[in-house]
């Protein structure tokens, strides 16, 4: 007879029955808790890293942005010729291509924030008032 079957045939289980199941049931309900916060961390940490590689390519697509703009200036100053004004169109080309990689990794970064497993968190107060008797 296992520690769930009831000797007596009442509906309701045993103390020592419900102290075993929740004695087999809380190591389980601990680990899958934690495969969930490790699981919410992976995918925070990944949207983070995406974010950061944006950022880190506006960072270097303004950099060209930059020479190419001094290069227009060169040539503006030293020629004088219609070359300046090509050089000064790719020049606003790389610049608006960088905003554009910065607000999307803005973004990204942004998303990847709270790096809490809230789900974990939340999973974990009702198991902790269930087992308290508080049922939500």
């Amino acid at each position: 007879m296992t520690p769930t079957e009831q000797t007596d045939g009442a509906a309701e289980p045993t103390l020592g029955a419900l102290v075993h199941d929740l004695s087999t049931q809380i190591p389980e309900l601990v680990r899958s808790e934690l495969r969930l916060a490790q699981a919410e961390l992976a995918e925070t940490g990944r949207r983070a890293g995406l974010g950061a590689g944006l950022l880190g390519a506006a960072g270097v697509t303004a950099l060209y942005g930059v020479a190419v703009l001094l290069a227009a200036v060169v040539l503006a100053l030293s020629l004088v010729l219609p070359a300046w004004a090509a050089a000064l169109v790719v020049a606003v080309a790389l610049l608006a291509g960088a905003g554009v990689l910065a607000l999307r990794g803005k973004g990204q970064v942004e998303r990847a924030a709270p790096a809490t497993p809230e789900r974990a968190i939340a999973g974990i107060k009702e198991d902790v008032e269930t087992v308290k008797g508080h049922h939500p």
